[in-house]
């Protein structure tokens, strides 16, 4: 293997939600084209890689999570050839891309799902029937958007499984011809050259074979769902509708296939009743996945930010995961960290009141975030201080609201689109009226405004990255949460043979003294990095 081929531990990953990119045939849509036109850009904040949200063809009821065909590109999005100009393009520039492949599911609109002959490539049961001769579904397991997780088919007479919306039928996993197919798609897409694939709900795939019921739930803890209160899939304890054992051995098979091609990763989002078991599970050795996308620092709606909420998730990880034993880094279990995605209330506002902006805040996240062991996904916006954008109920999309609603607006308002500029309506984004609408609140914090503010976020995030790249004990090295008698202040020593870095956070609006140094309201000192926060 080339001295490339762990590109991706310690690696900035800008993650891409193509919708809400750049829109450049005007169909109030981001696009392909939008990405390659803006590689320039991405390259420019100093990122490693490109997360590209699905593109594939769909009808989009749940926006490309709902796949109909796995080997191409929806028109929306653009052509096949214009993703291979942008990975191309990519490539040019250092930048890896990686797809996101959903592979638990596809659309009720795929040609398998209406296959007569690949009936069993999905999950069918007859039922149960009441004393008055009613359809009851095979068991009690819930959809994580509302609901049974069965949907009954008039045409079959028959319920079929579906984890998310009922237009997303399970796949089959059980069935060879179906694991088949799914390791030639990945095939497919890594004789393109992509340099990796997020394998979204990547413990889902299997299901229990005998039906059993999900046990209720121990505790109202769900990392599934992304606001406060319980919901019929929280109340459950997710035994037998996924992270079953066999999901193993076809991961393994996955990485065999994935090895064969150089300088690839793979990495897996897992949600689970045990995430840091599940993710230690799937990730340890050199068999399975590369690494894990841990959702624990993006759950909940609005908390406080705190050391405990940053250090108990990775040092919980870390001590699983035997880190003592640290004679092959290879074999070791290597955690991702993000703080927002295309799922989640965006960090600034979960961690701050809601719907409001603070750029030493969103400034500090960025440290904060760059700060932490493991590797790194930054989510489009970030850079720009972005909050969540308060959607209109008549302007929501997001199927997953409209179940929540008014308890939660859903995902709409992390997938509001990014403001380029301030000369039009739109803010650069389209000449067309927005899938999603651009809040006011956004319109000042456009890139083009934030260019030339040497002060700006996105300005601190190219230096604070760039910055970053020369200390090999952050990227790769070790760690230490150091006490602090405070939940206010995170203080993490990293080091390596040679090097130390100490990464000091104040997380409160309030000033604290600590080490002899006042920290104002969301400052920070990392040893070696000139820091334009205010410290006294």
């Amino acid at each position: 293997m080339s001295k490339d081929e762990d590109w991706w531990r310690g690696a900035f990953i800008y993650q891409i939600y193509p919708r809400s990119f750049l829109d450049t045939n005007n169909d109030g849509i981001g696009d392909l084209n939008g990405i390659t036109q803006k590689l320039d850009y991405i390259a420019d904040l100093g990122v490693d890689a490109i997360w590209i949200s699905p593109f594939f063809k769909s009808p989009m009821k749940d926006f490309g999570y709902d796949v109909s065909d796995y080997r191409d590109v929806d028109p929306i999005f653009g052509t096949l050839e214009d993703f291979d100009k942008l990975l191309l393009q990519a490539h040019k520039r250092g930048l890896k891309i990686i797809i996101d492949l959903v592979l638990s599911h596809t659309s009720d609109q795929h040609p398998w799902f209406t296959d007569p002959t690949k009936k069993d490539w999905f999950v069918w049961d007859n039922g149960k029937t009441d004393k008055h001769g009613k359809h009851q579904p095979p068991n009690n397991w819930a959809s994580v958007f509302g609901g049974s997780a069965w949907e009954w088919s008039k045409k079959h007479r028959q319920y079929y499984l579906h984890n998310f919306l009922k237009e997303q039928p399970d796949l089959n996993f059980h069935n060879k011809d179906v694991q088949d197919e799914m390791l030639n798609i990945c095939r497919y897409w890594l004789d393109k050259g992509i340099d990796g694939l997020r394998l979204d709900v990547v413990n889902f795939y299997f299901h229990d074979l005998e039906l059993r019921d999900n046990p209720p739930s121990k505790s109202a803890d769900s990392y599934a769902t992304q606001f406060e209160g319980q919901t019929p899939y929280s109340s459950q304890q997710h035994i037998y509708d996924k992270s079953r054992p066999e999901n193993l051995a076809f991961i393994e098979k996955l990485r065999v296939l994935t090895d064969t091609y150089a300088n690839r990763m793979l990495v897996g989002e897992i949600g689970d009743d045990q995430p840091y078991e599940r993710a230690i599970e799937y990730t340890n050795g050199t068999n399975r996945l590369h690494t894990s996308y841990n959702p624990q620092l993006m759950s909940g709606t609005q908390k406080a930010l705190t050391q405990k909420l940053i250090r108990t998730p990775i040092e919980t990880f870390y001590t699983l995961s035997n880190e003592s034993d640290e004679s092959d880094i290879k074999s070791n279990s290597w955690p991702s960290w993000a703080f927002s995605n295309h799922d989640v209330v965006r960090a600034s506002s979960r961690w701050m009141t809601l719907y409001e902006q603070e750029p030493g805040f969103s400034k500090m996240l960025i440290a904060l975030l760059g700060c932490l062991p493991g590797t790194l996904f930054l989510y489009q916006g970030e850079e720009l201080g972005l909050s969540e954008a308060k959607i209109p109920f008549e302007s929501l999309q997001d199927p997953w609201a409209k179940e929540t609603w008014p308890t939660w607006q859903g995902r709409d308002g992390c997938r509001t689109p990014i403001v380029w500029n301030d000369e039009s309506p739109q803010c650069g984004f389209s000449n067309s009226a927005p899938w999603l609408p651009i809040p006011n609140t956004h319109k000042s914090l456009n890139i083009d405004a934030q260019t030339t503010n040497p002060h700006s976020c996105l300005n601190f995030t190219k230096a604070f990255i760039k910055w970053r790249k020369n200390r090999s004990e952050i990227i790769k090295g070790k760690h230490e949460f150091i006490d602090t008698n405070t939940d206010n202040i995170i203080h993490i020593r990293r080091y390596g043979d040679t090097n130390e870095t100490n990464c000091i956070f104040n997380v409160s609006n309030k000033e604290i003294t600590y080490k002899n140094k006042i920290l104002h309201a969301y400052a920070f000192i990392i040893d070696g990095f000139i820091n334009t926060q205010t410290i006294s």
